[in-house]
């Protein structure tokens, strides 16, 4: 579980599908690609043995 440290805010017309992805900047410094729903702050799980995004944390 990593937090978001940075991404792009999502832009007005954006679609809310899970295919549509953005990077973001994990408290890590790695970069990986997450849904258009993903906000700096949030915590994620990441799928370590691809790095790619696993799910939202509540």
């Amino acid at each position: 579980e990593l937090e978001v440290t940075y991404t792009e805010p999502a832009v007005k017309g954006d679609t809310a599908s899970t295919n549509a992805l953005k990077e973001v900047t994990l408290e890590t410094g790695a970069k990986i690609m997450a849904p258009l729903f993903i906000n700096t702050g949030e915590v994620i799980r990441v799928n370590t043995t691809d790095r790619s995004y696993g799910e939202r944390v509540k």
